[in-house]
């Protein structure tokens, strides 16, 4: 995800619109925004569909309250 720093905004929203899962869709936006990335701030996610409820990557993980996921703690870094 580090490596990413040069995406084109309009290009990832229609990768992400495109893209039929959830938790693939809500972890990129997590690890986007966890990288820093500066191209996020202008991909429009209020058109996305990240659906309703909580996913879990992991069982005992960490809860990112953002996106309704439950990611392994290692993603956290703490």
């Amino acid at each position: 995800m580090e490596g990413l720093g040069s995406l084109r905004p309009d290009l990832v929203r229609d990768l992400l619109t495109a893209c039929t899962s959830v938790k693939a869709k809500r972890l990129f936006l997590y690890m986007a925004e966890k990288a820093n990335h500066q191209w996020l701030r202008f991909v429009d996610t209020s058109s996305l569909d990240l659906g309703k409820g909580e996913r879990s990557l992991s069982k005992g993980g960490f809860y990112v309250a953002k996106y309704h996921l439950v990611v392994p703690s290692e993603l956290t870094g703490l």
